[in-house]
């Protein structure tokens, strides 16, 4: 094998918060290096198994899952399923021969990672929020490199390991600004109309969703339009509502696969506030409201969202706000033009660029320099 063969294992998953970030990452070493072999490895049964494939990557499963908050027999297999990971990573490893291993977080990164690192191959993590998973601070300390998004990470991770390169994006997220017209044609829109674009992550967020469901009318009444990301769990009982509106510009979808032309259609965005999110909003200089989950460790959504809105670049409402204050605040905000030019404005100054691509850089060097050891 020559030296530019560089093969390379990206694991973790279970988010879209981990997935796309790592579909951008293997992107962007495609871009540098054209011949090199990657191979995901995430969770059997979770949403990598679907869109890696997508994004036209290879993927193994792993036989993992988290422990659940209350008690119940699954907890009891986590030990047996730990062991059979951690084999079968071994098995996919030794097969696959990569040169570096990187870790995004989530289930499947633990045995991957471990496993990986057990075997003295490189290992890089990738942590995308202010308070880092579980799972990155336990592999942590046999890391390589560990590249995060936010400074003061040093209190988590070992400081001579750190380097900040902020989140990736998406690519086609980097690329939406010029695609107005396209995305209003595409969700069937009137272009004349402001759209509110709610997105409360891949899998949904339930009290976002249940806001609007009850702010349907308010909007309709304003002649407000709406792309609505509901999750597959809220998905029918939001049809039903929204089906009550013919002929107002709702469209709602489980889970939007073009992101991009739902940004480019958006004039406001209602988001939570995990950090891929807030990295792809700063990319893509939309006005936002945020609605922090309360369901996160250290509250580092809520961490966060006060870090746009001491900048002025984003309007915070809290969860408990949401369903009597949400539709209120996003009618007066989309009303108000010079408000929402300067949140435009002052989100886009703190867009990181090229994310992807430093992190990318990072994993072939750490390939490149275990390759030329073995020779």
């Amino acid at each position: 094998m020559s030296l530019r063969e560089i093969s390379v294992i990206i694991s973790g998953g279970g988010t879209g918060g981990h997935i796309f970030p790592a579909i951008a990452i293997a992107d962007a070493i495609r871009q540098a290096e054209p011949s090199a072999r990657i191979l995901f490895v995430g969770a059997e049964g979770r949403m990598e198994m679907e869109k890696v494939p997508a994004a036209g990557y290879d993927i193994e499963g792993l036989w993992i899952s988290g422990f659940q908050r209350s008690f119940t027999f699954r907890n009891l297999m986590i030990p047996f399923k730990i062991i059979h990971s951690t084999l079968k990573a071994r098995r996919i490893i030794r097969k696959f021969r990569p040169d570096a291993a990187v870790g995004v977080g989530g289930y499947a990164s633990g045995p991957t990672i471990r496993a990986a690192a057990s075997m003295g191959i490189p290992t890089i993590l990738q942590e995308q929020n202010s308070y880092p998973g579980i799972t990155n601070k336990m592999l942590a300390g046999k890391a390589k490199k560990i590249c995060v998004a936010y400074s003061g990470m040093e209190k988590y991770f070992p400081a001579d390991k750190i380097i900040i390169t902020g989140n990736p994006v998406r690519k086609d997220i980097v690329n939406q600004k010029h695609l107005h017209a396209e995305a209003v044609k595409h969700f069937g829109l009137d272009p004349l109309k402001p759209v509110v674009l709610v997105v409360g992550g891949s899998l949904g967020a339930r009290t976002i969703n249940h806001s609007i469901q009850n702010g349907l009318k308010e909007l309709a009444d304003d002649d407000i339009q709406l792309i609505w990301q509901t999750g597959k769990l809220f998905s029918d009982q939001a049809a039903q509502a929204v089906s009550r509106f013919e002929n107002r510009g709702f469209r709602q979808l489980p889970f939007i696969s073009r992101m991009d032309l739902a940004y480019a259609a958006a004039d406001l965005v209602i988001s939570r506030a995990g950090a891929i999110a807030i990295s792809e909003l700063c990319i893509t200089g939309k006005p936002v409201i945020l609605i922090p989950s309360p369901n996160v460790a250290e509250d580092h959504q809520t961490k966060n969202a006060m870090a746009l809105v001491s900048k002025q670049a984003a309007i915070m409402v809290t969860d408990t706000e949401a369903p009597s204050g949400l539709i209120s605040t996003t009618i007066s905000l989309i009303h108000d033009k010079n408000r929402m030019n300067q949140l435009g404005h002052n989100i886009s100054l703190l867009a990181r660029q090229e994310s992807a691509q430093r992190i990318a850089g990072i994993i072939l060097e750490c390939a490149r320099l275990n390759k030329k050891s073995e020779l």
